[in-house]
């Protein structure tokens, strides 16, 4: 089986934790796109994880993890999260591989990517971690691969810093360096996971241009990025939290209005430790949009949504979602690519009843209170996909399954 975790939103869904949760019955997990600019949390046993580059599965003993050819790789960066992970216990060593297809961030990148931005009349807000100038010399074909190390050719181009920089990690590098389709096809009959970064609303291609990021955070790109074939991937899993985030600039209908909403922001935000995990940026936050979510699940071909944070609004006497949007007096429930017309869009949102119920010690669908369980069919029903995954915290166990992600 091959099954992809991808984010149904703006990034920040949760992910990791599906990844690590998941993980336990996959025998490799590849992530397949991003750099360090991604930061997915992982609690175990009360312990927190953040990882950027290594794929979520590392926290399992004797699982492989690989770093897929769609992805862009801060050579530092890295290194310095297995220094992480080895301080903390975990012994990635023999277990962590990299496509020798994947591209290398040299260091003036991230130098470069702040300055790009604020040169910009419309700043994206980027992460300032050379993942856009990385794509970008990538796709202008003069980008440095982990394959072109030991290419004496392509090493004479480069000098100074970039080489002193390169030649201290080369080595590393290429003992670390696989050449990932012949491992998927040897591992063709093996459980694997494919983990993607960021959110389907930041895909480069269907996402909300230009407030996107530079790789394919779309399911396709788990094909692309790992060397394998499109009808070789069996399920797609879309993550999505109960609540919208974004982070960086761009359009979000729904994001709360800070003067006659900000008590309820602040309260999500601080809830649900609406914070990026790699910038430490405070997420803007707003309702639930079903019409951006329903979008991804058409562009993505989500088999089954994984819900995130329903514990949020435990306390709530009743919540809201969008389910259409207001642009110049007409209702529209299919998600534009105009930025002027999302700009413009207000949400037309449908109230629910709260559960004011802790859910923290669900273990099940049918554990949930009926007003919960109300609001999850309502969305599957609203995006024509089954809700099959349902965390209610932070912890592995605070996670339950109501279609198995491994069985056809």
């Amino acid at each position: 089986m091959k099954v992809v975790v991808i984010g149904a939103q703006w990034g920040d869904e949760g992910k990791g934790k599906i990844v690590d949760y998941l993980a336990e019955d996959a025998k490799y997990v590849v992530r397949y796109a991003g750099g360090p600019n991604a930061g997915h949390t992982i609690v175990v046993d009360g312990k927190q994880f953040a990882l950027h580059q290594v794929p979520s599965g590392i926290l399992y003993p004797n699982k492989k993890v690989f770093l897929g050819a769609g992805m862009v790789i801060d050579p530092e960066a890295l290194f310095n999260e297995l220094q992480m992970l080895k301080d903390n216990g975990i012994d990635w060593e023999g277990r962590v591989f990299i496509s020798d297809r994947a591209h290398i961030i040299l260091p003036g990148y991230r130098q470069m990517d702040k300055d790009r931005d604020a040169s910009r009349k419309r700043p994206i807000g980027t992460t300032g971690r050379g993942i856009g100038i990385a794509y970008s010399e990538k796709a202008h074909r003069d980008g440095l691969r982990l394959a072109d190390l030991d290419w004496s050719e392509k090493m004479a181009e480069f000098d100074g810093e970039n080489l002193e920089y390169l030649n201290k990690y080369k080595d590393k590098l290429i003992e670390m360096r696989v050449d990932l389709t012949a491992k998927m096809f040897e591992y063709r009959n093996e459980n694997v996971l494919f983990e993607g970064a960021q959110g389907a609303m930041l895909d480069i291609d269907s996402g909300t241009y230009p407030y996107v990021s530079s790789g394919a955070s779309c399911s396709a790109g788990a094909a692309t990025g790992c060397g394998i074939g499109p009808k070789d991937l069996d399920k797609i899993l879309g993550v999505f939290k109960a609540y919208q985030t974004r982070v960086g600039n761009g359009p979000m209908p729904t994001e709360f209005n800070n003067e006659s909403e900000g008590e309820l922001c602040e309260y999500v935000r601080k809830t649900g430790r609406e914070y990026g995990v790699t910038t430490g940026r405070a997420r803007r936050c707003g309702y639930l949009d079903l019409v951006a979510l329903r979008y991804a699940c058409i562009t993505n071909s989500i088999d089954s949504l994984v819900l995130t944070h329903l514990d949020i609004y435990d306390t709530f006497d009743e919540i809201e979602a969008c389910v259409a949007y207001e642009i110049d007096g007409k209702t529209v429930v299919d998600f534009p690519a105009s930025v002027p017309a999302m700009e413009k869009a207000k949400p037309v949102l449908q109230k629910f009843k709260g559960w004011k119920k802790s859910l923290k010690e669900c273990r099940s669908y049918e554990d949930l209170p009926k007003p919960a369980r109300d609001y999850v069919e309502f969305i599957e029903d609203y995006c024509k996909t089954p809700v099959g995954i349902i965390s209610v915290g932070y912890e592995r166990d605070e996670t339950f399954i109501r279609n198995d992600p491994w069985e056809k």
